[in-house]
C-alpha cells in the first residue's frame, strides 16, 4: 500500500523547466556565441547532463564556464521573480493528498533557487522535507535522490511513489525501484516515458489515480 508521495520540484509542482532554458541559452550565447536549440536541449536533459557540455565540446574551459554559469544563475532567479510559474490545481491536489500521503520533495534545484521560487506558494507547507541538489552525493537520474527521500521516511519501495515529468527524473525512479506516475508537461513532452508505471494529463488527477491503484491492490 502506497503511504509516501516524492515529488520532483521543477515541471510538477511549479512551471520553470522552460525558465532554465531560457536562461541557459541566453548565458550560451552571450559568452560564447553558441546556440542552444530547444531540442539538443531536450536530449541533454534526459541524459542528465549540463547545458554547458556544447561549450565543453568546442574546448572552452571549465574557468570560462563557471563565470557563464554564474550569469545564467542570476538570469533563472531574474525569471523566477519575474514570471508567471505557478501550476494549476497543485494547491488543491496536495490538500487533498496530505489527508492519506506524507510527502517529500525531491528536486535537482539548488536550494538557494528553490526557495526563492516557492516563496510564499505554500506548497512546502504540505511537505515533510525538501531535498535539494546539495543533499544527496549524486543527482538524477541516479537512484541516490529518490533512496535519500525513501530513507527519511523510513519506507520501503512498495510504500512509494514518484512523480516526474522528465526522463532524467522517470529514469531516477526506475533505478531506484520505484513505482513513478509521469504528469505530462508540454516542456517535456517528447521525452521517452515508456518506462513509466503510470500517466496523467494533469497533477489534479493524482488522488484518483492513487486510489485506483489501491483498489488494485
Amino acid at each position: 500500500m502506497k503511504k509516501y508521495i516524492l515529488f520532483d520540484n521543477d515541471g510538477v509542482l511549479i512551471e520553470t523547466e522552460m525558465w532554465y532554458f531560457e536562461a541557459s541559452k541566453r548565458a550560451l550565447k552571450e559568452f560564447f556565441n553558441l546556440e542552444l536549440t530547444f531540442d539538443r536541449y531536450m536530449d541533454i536533459m534526459a541524459k542528465g547532463q549540463r547545458a554547458w557540455v556544447i561549450a565543453e565540446e568546442i574546448g572552452i574551459s571549465e574557468d570560462e564556464i563557471i563565470i557563464a554559469r554564474e550569469k545564467r544563475d542570476e538570469y533563472y532567479q531574474e525569471y523566477i521573480k519575474t514570471k508567471e510559474i505557478a501550476i494549476e490545481g497543485v494547491i488543491e491536489t496536495l490538500k487533498s493528498l496530505s489527508k492519506n500521503y506524507k510527502m517529500g520533495i525531491v528536486t535537482t534545484s539548488r536550494r538557494v533557487d528553490f526557495e526563492l521560487a516557492h516563496a510564499d506558494r505554500g506548497i512546502v507547507d504540505f511537505m515533510e522535507f525538501v531535498l535539494c541538489v546539495e543533499d544527496y552525493p549524486n543527482s538524477k537520474p541516479h537512484p541516490d535522490p529518490y533512496l535519500k527521500g525513501m530513507e527519511i521516511f523510513r519506507a520501503i519501495k512498495d510504500e512509494c511513489i514518484i512523480i516526474e515529468d522528465s526522463k532524467r527524473g522517470l529514469s531516477s525512479a526506475v533505478n531506484a525501484g520505484i513505482e513513478c506516475v509521469i504528469v505530462h508537461n508540454e516542456f517535456t513532452k517528447t521525452h521517452d516515458f515508456s518506462d513509466a508505471t503510470h500517466r496523467v494529463k494533469k497533477i489534479s488527477e493524482l488522488p484518483e489515480l492513487l486510489d485506483s491503484i489501491h483498489c488494485n491492490k
